[in-house]
């Protein structure tokens, strides 16, 4: 069962997927719902590191706004 957090970050990170940018907001968004139980799950990690593969490869660019 996905956590409830875990699904919150999926639905960021396909956001910026579709975008193909993220915003300093965002990410330090991501980060905050992934930390806020005090732990980040085997979920949440998975797509964090798929998140930051992304940015690494430049399929997900920084972003302004």
């Amino acid at each position: 069962m996905i956590s409830e957090s875990a699904q919150r970050l999926k639905i960021m990170i396909e956001k910026a997927i579709e975008d193909h940018k993220i915003t300093r907001d965002e990410y330090d968004q991501i980060i905050h719902i992934a930390t806020e139980d005090g732990h980040i799950d085997r979920q949440e990690q998975v797509l964090l590191q798929q998140l930051q593969e992304m940015i690494e490869n430049g399929m997900v660019k920084w972003g302004l706004r």
